[in-house]
């Protein structure tokens, strides 16, 4: 069975074609700078490889060409689309409607894009990039969307309520979602599976850490909490949004400032974080580069996250009452040793130690603790496209 695996953004496709009778990875792209211009880049898996410019005007164009890049040309893997058994998307908010993963059709179209409010720059291009594709796959072929958020639905409302009116949460659904839900479940998952334990008997901090990071707190196999709020804005400090501030320091600014609500959420979510903090930009290599040749104020963001990702760590051990494994995860998370030797320095008092020549490994499963520790911890590759594919097989298969 082949199941091609769609993340729609508001001017991007990627995509993974993947067979799962041994879960390989057949060809894989991205068709970009959807509404402005175009872009494809597509790559086989044998090693074959295209960029070409072209023309996107809207979502649908950006599936003809996947579809053509699939089935002719240098990176043809397959006759027809009649040879994709499914497709599955990732969809970023699914709010209190989607808990699981689901069928689509035209109605749960309807229902993503109704959650555009609260996910502006990812819903309404997934219900836009689930039409164009429901328009140029064959008929009776069924996609199957995996939320996001569908992970936390299982934190307690303890964990989930803000401190404002509760009608804020009844007519206004304003409370925390979380993200980054279907990374934490792989990982949490493959940590379960090579240490050999039921991971109903786990408590376990999965840090996904990149250019946007979050941590969540996993008890039994179910998220009990995590850093990212109602948007992906809160949290830890990231590459370029702020994280959690206090509500009034941003009253504040925006005021001095002269900004408009719209201006102040957009100087919180692409001008602050590494890169209004360093001023160096928002990419971790560059802050650790500067960071290595003195430069106080990458000096200053390395410290911060560091910190941050330490205060998480503990808190959420407090909340599971006990902690069993730390997991490190996403671009900075698998290939920082820096990063990660100074988040889970001083954690004696979870017995948490790091094997220093252990902790440099990047991009590969590894345990990089001492063998005395009392708490282990993974460096774990994500692989999101890989869940939503399984998730689409068994649903599609049930």
């Amino acid at each position: 069975m082949k199941i091609l695996v769609v993340n729609a953004g508001s001017s991007s496709l990627k995509y993974q074609l993947l067979d799962m009778k041994d879960e390989s990875v057949i060809a894989k792209g991205n068709c970009d700078r959807i509404g402005i211009d175009g872009h494809v880049s597509a790559k086989t898996g044998d090693g074959r490889h295209i960029e070409e410019d072209c023309n996107f005007p809207t979502h649908t164009e950006a599936f003809e060409k996947l579809v053509e890049v699939l089935t002719s040309g240098e990176t043809k893997v397959i006759d027809s689309m009649s040879e994709i058994s499914a497709v599955g998307h990732r969809i970023v908010q699914g709010a209190e409607i989607f808990k699981e993963t689901c069928l689509v059709t035209d109605e749960v179209i309807d229902q993503i894009d109704s959650l555009a409010e609260l996910a502006p720059v990812h819903n309404h291009p997934h219900a836009l990039a689930l039409r164009a594709c429901k328009a140029v796959i064959p008929a009776g072929t069924p996609q199957v969307v995996v939320f996001d958020t569908a992970f936390h639905s299982t934190m307690p409302r303890k964990a989930y309520l803000y401190g404002l009116p509760y009608e804020c949460y009844t007519d206004l659904h304003v409370r925390k979602y979380g993200f980054h839900g279907t990374s934490h479940r792989f990982v949490s998952g493959e940590l379960a599976r090579v240490m050999g334990k039921p991971i109903e008997e786990l408590k376990i901090v999965s840090c996904h850490l990149g250019n946007g990071s979050s941590i969540t707190a996993i008890n039994g196999g179910k998220s009990v909490d995590t850093s990212m709020g109602f948007t992906p804005l809160d949290g830890l400090v990231m590459g370029t949004r702020c994280g959690s501030v206090d509500p009034s320091a941003v009253d504040y600014v925006e005021k001095k400032m002269g900004f408009t609500p719209d201006q102040m959420t957009e100087y919180m979510n692409k001008k602050s974080g590494f890169l209004g903090l360093s001023g160096i930009g928002s990419d971790n290599r560059d802050i650790q580069a500067a960071a290595s040749e003195g430069n106080e104020r990458a000096l200053i963001v390395s410290e911060i996250f560091a910190y941050q990702i330490k205060k998480f760590i503990g808190s959420y051990a407090a909340a599971m009452n006990g902690l069993d494994a730390v997991i490190f995860t996403g671009g900075i998370g698998e290939n920082a040793p820096e990063v990660r030797a100074a988040a889970c320095s001083n954690l004696d008092i979870l017995g948490i130690h790091i094997d220093a020549e252990k902790n440099l490994c990047r991009g590969i499963l590894k345990e990089i603790s001492t063998d005395d520790s009392k708490t282990k911890v993974y460096v774990i590759p994500t692989n999101e496209e890989l869940l939503i594919a399984r998730d689409t097989l068994a649903l599609v298969t049930k």
